[in-house]
């Protein structure tokens, strides 16, 4: 992800100052952006830049990966010509201190990720008005089926969702029926399901459990929700069947998964 760190009357080698930070990424047909107030801390390679709040978030949807590829370095460029300089390290969240308040809560839950299988070469054939028209029918279909079956949200991810459940059942639950809801689009989509801790601060959800549920998804064939042994586990009593899909290797991820798809 591109990033930025507005200089003004600073410049890269002074420390101890408030500035503005803001990133950009691609992702297929859509962009992502982020921005926000930080401070900067140290000088040269030793610099830390952190968020001083949660920092926005916009996605734009340009409907052709071509146009989202424009709006990117459209975007970039006018950065650049307000003051703005590269940012190659990470942007962290606000430093704690005593005073601050609570660290981090952890938490257990079941995390689900879906998303459009071949949406690209399925926008290209409706074009973009169409295609626009068809993504708010299907963020609304999935919503639906996770405030009934009482998933949250955490995050959109150009055409994917990511959101948790208190209890695998549910998880799978929802799977099932988003499959169902969006099928009368013409749209195929792949589901991943993995059981876990994630810390929870705030607003925000971080941890390693959520990487592991999108990587889970991204091993799904089209019509497939897959899931973690972690919650096959947890479901050993359920009345759903699970069917062995052998053991992957999830990318970015240590070690060899055994996942199980779910038999509807």
């Amino acid at each position: 992800m591109p990033k930025f760190l507005r200089i003004g009357l600073h410049q890269s080698n002074v420390s101890g100052y408030t500035s503005k930070a803001w990133c950009v990424r691609r992702v297929g047909s859509a962009v992502f952006l982020k921005w926000g107030a930080v401070e900067v801390h140290g000088a040269g390679a030793a610099r830390k830049v952190y968020w001083t709040l949660p920092p926005r978030v916009k996605t734009i949807r340009c409907g052709t990966a071509q146009r989202a590829q424009d709006y990117a370095k459209a975007a970039i460029a006018k950065r650049r010509n307000h003051r703005y300089e590269p940012l190659t390290g990470a942007i962290a969240n606000r430093r704690r201190s005593a005073g601050r308040g609570p660290e981090p809560k952890q938490a257990l839950g079941t995390i689900l990720f879906v998303d459009i299988v071949g949406s690209t070469a399925k926008a290209a054939r409706l074009g973009d008005a169409r295609w626009t028209t068809v993504m708010g029918l299907y963020y609304a279909a999935v919503r639906k089926e996770l405030k009934a079956l009482r998933g949250k949200e955490v995050v959109t991810t150009g055409d994917g969702l990511l959101a948790t459940f208190k209890a695998p059942d549910a998880g799978v639950r929802c799977a099932s029926a988003i499959h169902e809801a969006v099928r009368t689009l013409g749209l195929q989509i792949r589901v991943g399901l993995h059981a876990g801790e994630f810390k929870v601060s705030g607003g925000e959800v971080i941890g390693l459990a959520f990487h592991i549920g999108a990587r889970v998804a991204a091993k799904a064939r089209a019509g497939e929700v897959l899931v973690s042994g972690a919650v096959r586990d947890l479901m050993s009593k359920s009345s759903v069947g699970f069917k062995d899909r052998g053991v992957h290797q999830l990318k970015g991820v240590p070690g060899r998964w055994r996942l199980y798809r779910v038999e509807r």
